[in-house]
């Protein structure tokens, strides 16, 4: 019932914007029809589309795995060191808090080139999985934590046995934003012209060149790009904390 939901929901959507381009929007032309998005997708096919997908997708790659893997660092580090975590806590504050578009370009200058793009794209995602590990590292049973302590375990025997299974549904959470989080940032490294090729550099010229079909078509399609990286990640968290959706573990 969800999914007709759904599925009701995307074509009730696409009616609104095709009937607000055939009536309020008919005389600027700034919101094309869907068919006209479509036909221009169409037009300019994958020649076009592959290269750019492919050079932003890897950088938001790139960016989602240095990023999340900092994040996940400084989390276990923070837990074993409790004293770091007021220093952790703030530098996440501020990479989250710092508009890309304010420091994209000092990191263009420092880095450019590629390097800027998955710069900005593991900036996005750092804060989002760094709280979301604190939080789950920190919800672990104090029982189970007790009981292993009993047993003689120290803290990495706690981090393994109690502490790291009980922060992944939480991480995952974070993990879910932070896979379109690494798009956005990637697109706007390219937008700040740190790249000749790929979906933010694409938006760009096609702006420039008013060319509105083309600029909605790679709008949705960055769009449709983190629906799915959301999507596969929530998969993988099913898959992994089967217990967090209410399913038994096989």
């Amino acid at each position: 019932m969800r999914r007709v939901h759904g599925l009701a929901g995307v074509v009730a959507l696409i009616a609104l914007w095709w009937l607000a381009a055939a009536t309020v929007f008919s005389g600027s032309g700034a919101v094309p029809t869907p068919w006209a998005v479509l036909r221009s997708i169409a037009a300019d096919g994958w020649a076009f589309y592959g290269p750019n997908i492919g050079a932003t997708l890897g950088a938001a790659v790139q960016g989602f795995l240095w990023g999340n893997g900092l994040a996940l660092a400084v989390a276990v580090l923070v837990l074993l060191v409790p004293q770091l975590e007021a220093v952790a806590t703030q530098l996440a504050v501020i990479s989250y808090c710092i508009p890309l578009l304010a420091i994209g370009p000092i990191v263009l200058v420092v880095f450019g080139g590629d390097a800027t793009v998955v710069f900005l794209a593991a900036i996005s995602v750092f804060f989002t999985t760094l709280i979301g590990a604190l939080l789950g590292l920190r919800s672990a049973d104090r029982t189970s934590l007790d009981l292993v302590s009993v047993y003689g375990g120290g803290r990495l025997a706690k981090l393994r046995f109690v502490q790291v299974i009980a922060a992944l549904p939480s991480t995952f959470a974070g993990l879910k934003i932070s896979a379109p989080s690494a798009l956005l940032g990637a697109i706007i490294g390219e937008y700040l012209g740190s790249n000749d090729q790929g979906l933010g550099v694409s938006l760009m010229i096609s702006q420039q060149q008013f060319q509105v079909p083309r600029t909605w078509g790679l709008a949705l399609t960055a769009g449709l790009i983190a629906g799915l990286g959301y999507a596969v990640v929530a998969l993988a968290s099913r898959a992994v904390t089967p217990w967090a959706y209410g399913r038994a573990a096989s």
